[in-house]
Formats: structure tokens, C-alpha cells, sequence
């Protein structure tokens, strides 16, 4: 069964659109939606789908043979089917061919418990800075990352974490057409250059962390900062992807919990909007954006608003945006359900969370997906249905969830 059942004839014209739902959290798939036309709904997902492998190529490889995991990831996205989707740590590829594969062998073939084959004829996928040599000592062990070093500490030497470039890299999906000449990066924005960036320092010491000839040079962003502008019915969306650091992995300086607040700071300042000549991008482009422009912030942000190890106020800055659209965060009822089996103390509501970190860490928040004011926001949810349903069968390949939202008018 796709999203929109026989009942929409939306479907056979190829614009998804929106039918009368009847709530089911978790799982899209049981709500009948018919009447209206295509143009009534935007849906807007992100999901983390943990398809990256250690090694170069490896994830085309095991696309190519026939990845279970990857067939699940479809599932999902079959079940749900967005309009819009950007998938974290997807590994990118200069040639794309992982992103053919998905498409081609998985999202278009209906795949079991999912829905009808589902084509995105528009993506948008650039470099990112994992696993990009830096040729500087920044993880403080007085060494460059280097081929003969082991496989961690190369890793901790690339601009951002990673075994080898575009591991764990970022995909937009799209059924809408995609302004390639107006997509803004910032791959190599530098840490230094954000207003008040939170410079790691020894606590022991008080002394920063990385010195004065690495600092200037280190980039902020560990993967990159997308904005992606898209042709909807609804108007251009300008989709703000990203894909913060965790903020642990370190040591008493905490300089990746640092760097994944203000990797969310930057698209703060971003939407503070203005001309400011420090917040330029990879193309030279300078400012922040449009005052009227409408967007809608996607990712894997690694930052829960109440628990986990990130910095205090992460991702409020987000949250408590004057330009963010504020309202109940998206639900489901399989999260509860497994922060219950854990038994953590939470201090935020666990039916809001998206990602399964296992008995050691438990269950967090740290999937969003955030629109800008004026939009209304006819559902959301999260993809997690209750154990031992059948929805939960495709529900395990990756220890995040999606997080989808309906936009309208």
C-alpha cells in the first residue's frame, strides 16, 4: 500500500498530495488519505540510514551484490514516501553510483513490507569532509594523519571523522526539481571565522586546544552545510541539510561537543539572515538567507533538546529560533516503548525520540526536522512502530528512525 491508496487520484498524475489521515504514530502506512489535490501536502523526511561502509567503494559493492539493510531503508521509505528526504550517512561517490543503485535496485523495486516502487528524479549529493586527510595533528597526538598511521587516528586527522572521503556522507532525494545554480555549501567554512566560536580549551591548562597554525584552518562543518533550494507546488523550499558531529569521542576539552553546537550555531546565524561578510560560502557567496525565503531545517543533528552529552542549549538554538515554526515535536510509540525497556532517567519525553543507541546509551532525540513560521503543519511523525509488528520488521537497519513532517499552506 503506497501513501496515498487508489483513492488519490493525485497519484497516477506523479504529485503526491495530501488525503484526510487518521493518526497511526510510527506508521504512515495506516492512514487513509484521500481527496485534494497534489499541490495540498509537502512531506519532508530525514533519516539517518547508516548505509556507509569502512572501507572506498564498499558501499557500492554491497549495493551491487544485494545489501538486507538497504533493502530495508527502501522499505521504509516506500511506507512513508516523502517528497523531499535527505539521507545521512549515505557514502557519497564522485560518480554517484551508490545513489544510482539505491534508486534503481531498491527504491524502485517494491520491496517486502514496504510500498509501491518509489522514484526520485532529482538528487543533490556533493563532497563532504569526512575522511578528507587535513594534513594537520588534530587530535593532539603530535602527529598528521598519514596512510602508515592505524585507521583511528587517520580518521581523527580528517577534517572530519572518517576512513576514507565521503564516508558517511548526505543525500537529498527529491520528486521536485532540484536549482543546482542556487545551491549554497559550506564544506570549508572555517570554525574560526563564526562569531564567538566556541574554541576548545585544556581545562587543565586554560591553553586552546588545537594551536594558532591549526585553528585558523579547521573547518567547522564535519560533513557539510546544504542549502538546497527545490521547486515544490508549494513554492521554492530551501532544504537546510546538515549533519553535526556527535559531541563525544574526545577528551576533557570536549571539542566535539564544541563543534556539534556551533555546527547547529551556524545555521542559526544563517537564518539571523542580513549580509554579514564573514558567512560566505564554498562558491564566494556572502550572507545569510532571505528574510522571505521558506525552509525547512533537516538532519541528523546529534543534539537532544534535555538528555545526552551535548553542550547545554545545542539545539535550542534551532528550537527557539524566532524564524523556526514552533509546535509539538514529532512522536511515535515504538520510542517509549524501548526507553522503557532500558529504563534511563529522561528528562524530556521519549515518545519524541528517534534514535536507539543501545542498553549503554539508550534512546535520544537527535533527528529533526524543522520548518520555517508560516507553514501549517498537518502531520508528523516519527517511523517507529511497537515491537513486534510488522512495520518493526524493516524498522531495525539503522539505530535511527525516520522523521517525517507535512507541510502546507
Amino acid at each position: 500500500m503506497s501513501r496515498l491508496p487508489l483513492l488519490c487520484a493525485a497519484f497516477a498524475a506523479a504529485l503526491l498530495g495530501a488525503c484526510t489521515q487518521v493518526n497511526v504514530h510510527g506508521d504512515p502506512q495506516g492512514w487513509l488519505r484521500s481527496q485534494t489535490d497534489a499541490s495540498a501536502t509537502l512531506r519532508v523526511a530525514t533519516y539517518n540510514t547508516s548505509l556507509y561502509d569502512e572501507s572506498a567503494g564498499g558501499l557500492i559493492r554491497r549495493l551491487e551484490a544485494g545489501d538486507d539493510n538497504a533493502r530495508k531503508i527502501a522499505a521504509v521509505l516506500q511506507r512513508v514516501r516523502p517528497d523531499l528526504v535527505l539521507l545521512n550517512e549515505f557514502d557519497y561517490d564522485p560518480q554517484q553510483r551508490a545513489a544510482d543503485l539505491f534508486q534503481r535496485r531498491y527504491l524502485e523495486v517494491a520491496q517486502d513490507g514496504g510500498g509501491e516502487a518509489l522514484r526520485y528524479p532529482y538528487r543533490y549529493l556533493a563532497p563532504v569532509n569526512t575522511g578528507v586527510p587535513s594534513g594537520l595533528d588534530l587530535d593532539g597526538d603530535g602527529q598528521s594523519g598519514t596512510a602508515a598511521r592505524g585507521d583511528r587516528a587517520r580518521g581523527n586527522d580528517a577534517w572530519g571523522y572518517g576512513l576514507h572521503p565521503g564516508q558517511y556522507g548526505m543525500l537529498v532525494l527529491s520528486k521536485y526539481p532540484i536549482d543546482d545554480d542556487a545551491v549554497r555549501s559550506f564544506q570549508t567554512f572555517k570554525w574560526a571565522d563564526l562569531p564567538n566560536a566556541r574554541q576548545p580549551r585544556d581545562p587543565a591548562t586554560g591553553k586552546p586546544w588545537y594551536s594558532p597554525a591549526v585553528w585558523p584552518q579547521m573547518r567547522l562543518s564535519s560533513k557539510s552545510h546544504w542549502d538546497v533550494p527545490v521547486r515544490t507546488p508549494l513554492g521554492v523550499l530551501h532544504v537546510l541539510a546538515a549533519h553535526p558531529t556527535p559531541p563525544v569521542f574526545d577528551g576533557p576539552e570536549d571539542r566535539n561537543g564544541a563543534r556539534n553546537y556551533d555546527e547547529i550555531g551556524l545555521w542559526a546565524r544563517y537564518l539571523d539572515g542580513g549580509a554579514p561578510a564573514w558567512l560566505c560560502d564554498d562558491q564566494g557567496r556572502c550572507g545569510g538567507l532571505a528574510e522571505d525565503a521558506r525552509f525547512v531545517i533537516v538532519g541528523d543533528m546529534n543534539a537532544d533538546p534535555f538528555d545526552g552529552d551535548g553542550m547545554p542549549g545545542a539545539i535550542r538554538q534551532l528550537l527557539d529560533h524566532p524564524r523556526v515554526a514552533p509546535g509539538p515535536a514529532p512522536r511515535s510509540e515504538g520510542a517509549p516503548e524501548r526507553a522503557a525497556a532500558y529504563g534511563f532517567a529522561r528528562k524530556g519525553d521519549t515518545a519524541e525520540h528517534t534514535g536507539d543507541f543501545g542498553p549503554k546509551a539508550g534512546t535520544l532525540r537527535l533527528d529533526y526536522v524543522l520548518p520555517s513560521r508560516g507553514w501549517s503543519v498537518r502531520e508528523r511523525g516519527v517511523f517507529w512502530p511497537r515491537a513486534g509488528s510488522e512495520a518493526a520488521k524493516i524498522a531495525d537497519a539503522s539505530d535511527h528512525h525516520l522523521v517525517w513532517v507535512d507541510l502546507a499552506d
